[in-house]
């Protein structure tokens, strides 16, 4: 195709993103912990040609809010999941969300590689980092690292990981059973890293996977997470509420990559979108009142709580929000904090109006409508340089992602700015990144 493509991720959180999913009429208890359901939604967003299933992950049960009580957000653990998924997928691209606070390089690294190799070149690391004390007591520690310091270390944390992946060179295996050698060994390399926060040897135990480096994502907006996105990720999920914020950002994180070598193309920016689709706009907003009238309204403040890291209970639920603190005094999600107070402030909306505003996207944008309104929105931003792609946030499953596939995909297609078959077997291919060359083959021929 000749056209500009966008990139669609399909983002699983199951039984849906909205709070309320589980209490969805067409949700079902036996989806949850199936492997067969995860299974068939697979299937259906490789039917739609999208380019990513895309899994969270994160290293808490928040089973002491009322939001737990509602919806428990424990999910299947990645790698176990997105290994099974690459058994009965061949083309999508599987994407595994892996904090870099919690875990070692070496680990992370092997793993993945792994999942590169099972899958024929599909793998994908989001590099997160973790906040909150309960994760941190969860591994032991009684304090959390700062934010700029968990940033660091997660800058380290990939490039270690990126040596290791190249720690074996492509043609390291000779297999040469006649000289009875497996392995070339000048072409295995320890890579002897001792940094500030992690000191590894090398080399890993697994050979070059096929992609070269599995294909690093990022999620982050603040300062710190635009930077790293900058240095080290291909594709960076992101969150913003209007068109001229999204632009601003995309100029903002495609201006930085030229400082680290790197050109505009490198790096696929897709926000979140969370779309309730109907084929007329009446049915799609008969189906999103629905969803609200499904949350409690101890579970709407709960979650604006956690996504504000402010406790609302005690305050008026039809007043404003009170004063919040400084971002500068924030030491979690810093976007995600910002991009819901300017929501709140922009449309001057009461802590119910708010909670129901987040209640499904928890901050990603909500475009609610035909597929024909949901195609022009997508096109609009991907065409005004907001988005390279979209991180799509089914309402629930499997109705979200149905409706998605059989209404928006054939949309997008008619337009010519999406696929209709795919032309690639990696994920690289499908999302248009070049394979990255071996830092130790480039040494040796220097």
């Amino acid at each position: 195709m000749s056209k500009k493509q966008l990139k669609l991720g399909a983002f699983f959180m199951l039984p849906g993103h909205h709070v309320a999913a589980w209490r969805y009429p067409t949700v079902k208890s036996e989806h949850i912990y199936n492997f067969e359901f995860v299974k068939q939604q697979a299937l259906i967003a490789e039917r739609g040609k999208f380019d990513m299933v895309f899994l969270a992950d994160g290293p808490t049960a928040n089973y002491r809010t009322s939001a737990f009580e509602q919806q428990s957000w424990a999910f299947f653990e990645p790698f176990t999941l997105l290994s099974s998924l690459a058994a009965v997928t061949t083309k999508i691209g599987l994407v595994g969300t892996v904090s870099t606070t919690y875990n070692e390089p070496f680990n992370v690294a092997r793993k993945f590689a792994s999942l590169d190799h099972i899958s024929g070149g599909r793998a994908a690391w989001n590099v997160v980092t973790s906040a909150g004390i309960e994760a941190a007591n969860n591994f032991g520690l009684k304090e959390e690292l700062l934010h700029a310091e968990r940033y660091e270390r997660a800058e380290e944390f990939v490039d270690v990981a990126k040596k290791l992946w190249d720690s074996w060179e492509d043609d390291a295996i000779v297999f040469d059973k006649e000289n009875a050698q497996f392995v070339d060994k000048a072409k295995v390399h320890q890579i002897d890293h001792e940094g500030k926060w992690l000191s590894v040897t090398g080399p890993l135990n697994i050979a070059r996977p096929v992609q070269g480096h599995p294909v690093v994502v990022q999620a982050g907006s603040s300062e710190a997470g635009k930077e790293l996105a900058a240095k080290t990720a291909e594709v960076i999920f992101t969150a913003w509420q209007t068109l001229e914020d999204a632009q601003a950002f995309y100029r903002d994180v495609k201006s930085r990559l030229a400082k680290y070598g790197r050109h505009p193309d490198e790096l696929k920016i897709m926000p979140g979108v969370f779309p309730i689709v109907g084929k007329t706009i009446e049915e799609a907003e008969a189906k999103r009142q629905k969803l609200l009238d499904l949350v409690p309204e101890t579970l709407g403040v709960s979650r604006l709580s956690q996504q504000l890291g402010v406790d609302l209970s005690g305050y008026p639920i039809d007043g404003p929000l009170p004063k919040l603190p400084d971002i500068s005094e924030v030491n979690g999600l810093k976007s995600r904090f910002q991009l819901v107070k300017d929501l709140a402030d922009r449309e001057q909306l009461t802590i119910r109006q708010l909670y129901q505003r987040i209640a499904g996207a928890r901050g990603h944008r909500e475009i609610i409508g035909t597929p024909e309104q949901i195609a022009d929105q997508l096109q609009e931003w991907f065409e005004q340089g907001a988005a390279d792609g979209f991180n799509v946030m089914p309402p629930t499953f499997p109705d979200g992602l149905n409706d998605f596939v059989e209404l928006v995909i054939p949309e997008l297609q008619k337009r010519g700015i999406f696929r209709t078959e795919y032309e690639g077997s990696t994920l690289r291919e499908h999302l248009g990144l070049e394979r990255p060359a071996n830092q130790f083959s480039i040494k040796s021929l220097v």
